[in-house]
């Protein structure tokens, strides 16, 4: 019988547990919908998933044991009118949750120690019962939003999950927002309580001199946020236009207004884009803003100087023009006679300051004197602009000095700062003292640079205009080949030899010329090595999809000429045997090879000589530069680079040209075609159409895999 009735007892516990959690339940599901708030131990445990404890030596419950007890509930009380003004440092849950009563209030200590609660269990339950606090949300918590820039972020919040590509229509950058202010809780990132930040005072100065770094203001324009600090709308708009501005500022510096593809076809230079996520962490934590946002310009040296002349063309760095007023003509006379003083020569005139300051000349600033200086500078300015060079300071030469800031010299300054964007930031090999070779083709000029110096110059022959044209690239040098074999190249065997041959079948072998034919019909020609082989006895090769490369040449003329495109589109070295042993002992300090050393293996059998790291190759167009003297230098446009540049500058579309132009690839396929039957065919001829093309037989290895042709054909390039 004693075994029965423990077991009713029990049983009844449990039945009695199970109804207190469902009214727990109950109580909870109703606090959750804006009742009143939960008032015993059993909602409670609930809340804090702390398991209600199994009283010990529990008797029989009898009839009193379901009575009410009234006295162990807390009334709830009256409702309480809630504030009609929001709570900023609360979330929304607790905005919406109702005031607790007083008398919970009294308890509320005893809730603040869990653990002694469940160590020991209250006597009385309805005692120790206290409200849960509601959970915080973990960003604002961590924010600390101050509360008057509150709305402005509500409003941030908006903008961007609603109209975020209207600000930035590129995706990376999209993210990158949305990630940065997510990560700030969407406060403003340029103004705080209405007013600019340092940081954001930084910015601006720099947008806003986006001239001096050769760019355009009006491309990176700055909301006036002393009108929008009316109304958090406002301010939210403004802040998300000025980080619009910023990322432009900084991607347009970096990689160019414009993408190389949209000159020419004939351009390959790696792609080096900003990261939107760095950008924003740089600049808003750098200490001077400004200085953090220039610093996504090119940080070469020419670059650098290029940028001091354009303010020096411009009248100074603040970019006021200087204006020679109109006078008599100018002229400097060199006295006569040895004893005969050069001041009674020389012409003074109040404007010689100002024509000074024009030209650049810093020394005797203020002298009136039109000196022999004076007029050298005047003399070399009518050369660049395209007068007679007589040294006077006449109408003309006046008029040409007042020409608005976009004249000639700093359109030509422009489009040069503008390639130097689209250079590797880092020209050379680290592992090999950062050297690097960098040939400028309208300078007709290849420097061998390492540790920041000048190790070796010489002249070099590049492509003719046209079709022609040497192509602009950044690649490495892999390897030196000494007695090269000269594959000509198919372009050359389609346009020129295979029509020669019609008119001449015997033209090839005069020019020492072997001729191959497939099964296939296709047509290999190539030269064997030798002092008479067209590209000399040394060839550089640093493999590429244009498949040009630098090399010697029997024509050694050429190299007097004071203009040198004259070539199929490589580039021919002067002095070749040099050239090897400066880029040997840099790639093999340790095997000292020498010119003498270089010329020792010249004969008939190839040779190469593989790096083992390799050197970077840079092909740059610089028509305008600063050379080791400090003096600005301009060359011809020899390929009309500037010329387009210009033009799509002047004309441009904005971010449209950002995009890549596609571009049809090179094709690496053997030529085929008919042969007259006199045609000498060489005996060792290959017998099937399956052998490397022509890329794989000048450089080795297997071809490069181009995306697919899109767009304008691509501007042929041969290799000679």
């Amino acid at each position: 019988m004693r075994d029965c009735v423990t077991t009713r007892g029990g049983y009844d516990r449990v039945l009695m547990a199970v109804a207190a959690t469902f009214l727990a339940v109950s109580a909870t599901s109703a606090l959750a919908q804006g009742d009143a708030p939960r008032n015993n131990a059993a909602e409670l445990a609930i809340d804090a998933a702390i398991p209600l404890p199994e009283p010990a030596n529990v008797p029989p419950p009898t009839a009193s044991d379901f009575k009410l007890d009234t006295t162990a509930t807390v009334s709830p009380g009256p409702a309480k009118t809630p504030d009609k003004t929001p709570d900023l440092a609360k979330t929304p849950e607790q905005a919406k949750a109702p005031e607790p009563t007083k008398p919970l209030d009294a308890v509320a200590a005893p809730a603040a120690e869990p653990a002694k609660t469940m160590a020991s269990p209250p006597a009385a339950p309805a005692a120790t019962a206290t409200a849960p606090e509601p959970a915080k949300d973990p960003v604002k918590a961590a924010s600390n939003i101050p509360a008057a820039d509150q709305p402005v972020a509500d409003r941030l919040r908006d903008l961007i999950a609603t109209k975020g590509a209207r600000y930035f229509d590129r995706k990376t950058e999209r993210a990158a927002v949305e990630k940065f202010y997510t990560g700030r809780d969407y406060a403003p990132i340029w103004t705080q309580a209405g007013n600019l930040t340092a940081t954001a005072k930084g910015v601006i100065a720099r947008l806003r001199d986006a001239a001096a770094d050769g760019l355009n203001p009006a491309d990176y324009p700055v909301p006036d946020f002393s009108a929008a600090a009316a109304t958090p709308d406002a301010l939210a708009e403004a802040d998300l236009k000025l980080t619009e501005s910023m990322l432009d500022y900084a991607r347009q510096a970096q990689s160019g207004r414009m993408h190389w593809s949209q000159v020419s076809a004939d351009i390959q230079y790696p792609e080096h884009p900003i990261d939107p996520n760095e950008v924003l962490a740089n600049v808003t934590t750098a200490k001077d803003a400004s200085a953090a946002l220039e610093s996504y310009n090119p940080p070469h040296k020419l670059y650098k100087l290029l940028k001091a002349k354009l303010a020096e063309l411009r009248g100074g760095s603040d970019g006021a023009p200087i204006i020679i007023d109109d006078g008599q003509p100018l002229k400097y006379t060199p006295a006569r006679g040895k004893n005969a003083p050069e001041a009674e020569a020389q012409m003074s005139d109040p404007r010689v300051p100002k024509l000074r300051a024009k030209l650049g000349l810093t020394e005797n600033a203020d002298d009136i004197r039109y000196d022999a200086k004076v007029a050298a500078a005047v003399r070399k300015f009518q050369e660049s602009a395209d007068l007679k060079p007589t040294g006077v300071l006449d109408d003309r030469t006046v008029k040409a000095l007042n020409t608005p800031k976009r004249d000639k010299q700093i359109d030509t300054i422009l489009v040069n700062m503008e390639r130097w964007r689209w250079l590797p930031r880092d020209l050379g090999a680290p592992a090999l003292g950062d050297a690097y070779v960098i040939l400028n083709i309208p300078d007709y000029t290849l420097k061998v640079m390492q540790r920041g110096a000048q190790v070796w110059t010489t002249r070099v022959v590049t492509g003719k205009p046209g079709q022609h044209a040497t192509p602009l690239l950044s690649e490495t040098m892999k390897f030196i080949t000494v007695n090269p074999t000269w594959n000509v190249p198919p372009s050359i065997i389609y346009n020129e030899y295979l029509p020669a041959l019609q008119q001449d079948p015997t033209v090839l072998d005069r020019m020492g010329l072997r001729l191959e034919r497939a099964r296939d019909g296709s047509i290999h020609i190539s030269q064997p090595p030798g002092e008479a082989n067209a590209l000399g006895r040394i060839r550089f090769n640093f493999p590429n999809k244009f498949l040009v490369y630098q090399h010697d040449t029997p024509d050694k003329h050429l190299f007097a000429r004071e203009d040198r495109a004259f070539s199929h589109g490589c580039m021919r070295v002067q002095y070749p045997d040099q050239y090897a042993s400066v880029l040997l002992n840099i790639a093999m300090p340790g095997e000292r090879y020498t010119p003498e050393r270089i010329r020792s293996m010249y004969g008939s059998s190839e040779i190469d000589l593989k790096f083992p790291t390799p050197i970077p190759v840079n092909i740059t167009y610089q028509t305008a530069f600063v050379d080791d003297a400090g003096k600005l230098q301009f060359r011809k446009d020899v390929y009309g680079r500037d010329a387009t540049m210009i033009s799509i500058l002047k004309n441009g579309r904005g971010k449209d040209l950002e995009n890549v132009v596609a571009h049809a690839q090179p094709s690496y396929a053997r030529p085929r075609g008919p042969l007259p039957s006199a045609v000498n065919v060489s005996d060792n001829s290959f017998s099937s159409g399956s052998g490397p093309n022509f890329f794989e037989r000048l450089f080795g290895g297997g071809s490069p895999t181009p995306p697919a042709p899109v767009g304008r054909p691509v501007r042929r390039v041969f290799t000679r």
